[in-house]
């Protein structure tokens, strides 16, 4: 490798062309970056500053030598930088065309830093882009009309400058001409066959847009094949998942598909900054070769565009995803990318595939609704598939949902019903819950084959929100209107459609009923029964929050198994391990029998989930992964608590850390309980560990 410092115009000048290669990201910046960037420019050429650096451009060389022969230079790292640059450059010269700033003029910007006039095809322009970006390039430089399929984010930066180059006074045009003469940047050449380009590119701290995971992922998944191969495998693989995601979101959402991905495939979730370190570890632990790998998250990429990006065909899983979607738990991919694979391979059937992901909507709708927290929906979604028997796919997704206690459950009808009546369901907001409309559109479409667009219609209160009631509207409610309408105005029971709101206002029950539009001629099922009404107070509404509670039930359905064969599941797990506590030397009798019997009670009550395993050389207490791990030993237990030492709060320190040494166990943490009146601290501890794995979640 060899670095120069080089003015950046002078370096351009020189060069015979600059390409991208194909396993390089799409140009990214947007104004943010660019108005940064155009700052400096207009800066550094307004005030006596001598050059101002704006990074490093590395690229790929035959040989180790710098710019003195005419090859085209493979950019590994830089060509934010130089697209940036060379938008610029175009809109400047269309801004002074035969005039000559600062010996700036259209035509001399053009052939020194921009095209090659004496070549032709590809070879003519002197930054060639990659595949999508290139076109709409091409066509700027051209001075053409836009491609049909253009690149937004060129097309957008060059409008950009073109604007602000629009806005400028002749003395401001003579600073911008200044600034860019004063731009330098760190050339940097490599060699193939004596440098890595792949961990020098990691090693950069460039300036501008930080790299998503997925670039990361793409240019090593592709950086290191021969040019050859490389084409064949982005056009292949990589290009087509590009296609699949369109230009925005492949920018938002890759990044997320690419952890699901790894949660599916992994059982664990990475952090989102963390995508492309676990990615490889998870690569080189496959033992998968570059090609089967690219294919493999090809076809989870298209299972996630249908699900997620509402691109699946089919129409009754479209509206299922639909509905999902609704409710904004992207932690459920994992599962639903396992689900969708099954799908396809004819392991699922398509109506339990449809069953299933209704199941999934019910359970966090309910959940939502009954107020239970959501921190723990990641891992329990990341883990789930190791439950199901694929011989008995719909069964055991059932057994799994109903098995699932305290922070977990499945609300059951008598819990969901009950809080569904009484709930302020109008200002209610939760992670997995964000849109007005989503209970009153489900309730409306259920079992309707043509769906109502819900979009033209807006939630109407029947009984008004406006604390200033008329006259008739406090006779029909009685003295105690005030309560009333306060207790019961954002409930199930006084919630409606309509696509009259304004019309209705505050009027009178009757008024909203009879009038043109009215609840009489309203389309709507949810409406239907307030046709027949001739008053609307507290015992109506309760009774119409009665009425659609239990249409609820059917919509948000809950698993439905016979109790023999849910007790056939409990069963099997009861019966996984061969180990009982009579397998244990020092738990047959004295102290550490007395010991674990107390300590055993107190952790099998901080969760009704909590369960408890049998193995050869410890017993293993876990949630969604172990808690703590017990080794008994002659009057003592050995305590192994699952979580970071440096997490731990443990004010009498009688913990110990043991990540870097060999235990039984799976915990980080060592501490010995030697009397009962140890327990109740060290069960503190224990609690720790369950709050960090359940309530200290990333957020959904």
């Amino acid at each position: 490798m060899k670095a120069t410092e080089a003015n950046l115009l002078e370096f351009i000048k020189k060069s015979n062309q600059f390409s991208i290669p194909i396993y390089q990201r799409l140009y990214s910046w947007t104004e943010k970056e660019c108005g940064r960037l155009w700052n400096d420019i207009m800066t550094v050429g307004s005030k006596n500053i001598p050059s101002h650096f704006i990074g490093s451009i590395m690229y790929i060389e035959k040989g180790l030598y710098q710019i003195s022969k005419q090859e085209p230079l493979l950019v590994i790292d830089g060509q934010q930088r130089l697209t940036t640059i060379s938008l610029l450059l175009e809109a400047l010269a269309r801004k002074i065309g035969d005039n000559e700033v600062e010996g700036f003029s259209a035509r001399k910007i053009r052939n020194y830093y921009l095209i090659n006039s004496l070549e032709t095809g590809d070879r003519k322009y002197k930054l060639l882009l990659s595949q999508n970006d290139r076109n709409t390039y091409i066509s700027i430089i051209e001075q053409r009309e836009y491609p049909k399929e253009s690149s937004i984010r060129i097309k957008n930066i060059f409008e950009y400058f073109t604007s602000k180059i629009d806005k400028l006074s002749e003395n401001d045009i003579q600073n911008l001409c200044l600034g860019l003469l004063k731009l330098f940047i760190v050339d940097i050449s490599l060699n193939r066959d004596q440098d890595n380009p792949q961990l020098i590119f990691e090693s950069m701290n460039s300036t501008g847009k930080d790299l998503s995971q997925a670039d990361l992922i793409r240019n090593f998944m592709l950086m290191r094949l021969e040019g050859d191969i490389q084409k064949r495998l982005y056009e292949d693989y990589w290009r087509p998942m590009e296609l699949e995601f369109g230009q925005e979101a492949y920018d938002s959402h890759f990044d997320s598909f690419m952890r699901h991905y790894l949660t599916m495939k992994t059982g664990n979730i990475p952090k989102i900054s963390e995508v492309y370190e676990e990615f490889k570890k998870y690569f080189y632990n496959s033992r998968r070769d570059n090609e089967e790998e690219l294919k493999e998250l090809k076809k989870y990429a298209a299972y996630f565009c249908a699900m997620a990006l509402d691109k699946e065909e089919d129409k009754e899983l479209k509206e299922a995803f639909s509905d999902l979607r609704e409710l904004k738990v992207d932690v459920s991919y994992p599962l639903l990318l396992e689900l969708y694979n099954d799908y396809k391979m004819g392991v699922l059937s398509k109506e339990d595939f449809i069953k299933i992901i209704r199941l999934i909507e019910s359970y966090v709708f309910r959940r939502a609704v009954c107020g239970i927290p959501t921190n723990s929906l990641n891992k329990t979604f990341a883990t789930f598939g190791k439950s199901i028997i694929k011989e008995k796919y719909l069964e055991s997704v059932k057994a799994h949902f109903i098995k699932m206690t305290s922070y977990r459950r499945f609300p059951n009808d008598e819990e969901f019903k009950k809080e569904l009546e009484c709930r302020d369901l109008y200002n209610f907001r939760s992670r997995s819950y964000r849109s007005r409309s989503y209970l009153l559109r489900r309730l409306e479409n259920h079992d309707r084959k043509e769906r109502v667009n819900v979009s033209e219609y807006t939630i109407e209160h029947i009984l008004p929100q406006n604390t200033n009631l008329n006259h008739d509207w406090r006779e029909a409610l009685g003295p105690d209107w005030e309560k009333i309408q306060q207790k019961y105005v954002h409930t199930l029971g006084n919630l409606t459609l309509t696509g009259y709101n304004s019309e209705y206002s505050d009027k009178f029950f009757t008024d909203k009923r009879d009038m043109k539009g009215g609840f009489r001629e309203s389309p709507l099922k949810l409406n239907r029964g307030l046709a027949n009404l001739d008053t609307w107070n507290e015992e109506t509404i309760l009774q119409r929050a009665e009425n659609l509670s239990k249409e609820a039930l059917k919509v948000w359905q809950y698993p439905q198994l016979d109790q023999t064969i849910l007790d056939q599941y409990r069963k099997k797990e009861e019966t996984l391990t061969e180990y009982s506590i009579d397998s244990y030397e020092y738990l047959k009798e004295g102290k550490a029998k007395n010991l674990f019997e107390r300590f055993r009670k107190e952790v099998l009550s901080l969760d009704s989930e909590i369960s408890e395993e049998y193995l050869k050389l410890y017993i293993a207490y876990k949630l969604e992964t172990n808690v703590v791990d017990v080794v008994p030993q002659k009057n003592k237990l050995k305590l192994y608590i699952y979580i970071k030492f440096n997490e731990l709060n443990d004010p009498k320190e009688l913990c110990r850390d043991v990540s870097q040494i060999n235990h039984w166990g799976n915990g980080d943490v060592e501490v010995i309980l030697e009397s009962e009146e140890e327990i109740g601290y060290v069960i503190g501890l224990v609690r720790q560990a369950i709050e960090k794995q359940f309530g200290n979640g990333e957020s959904l």
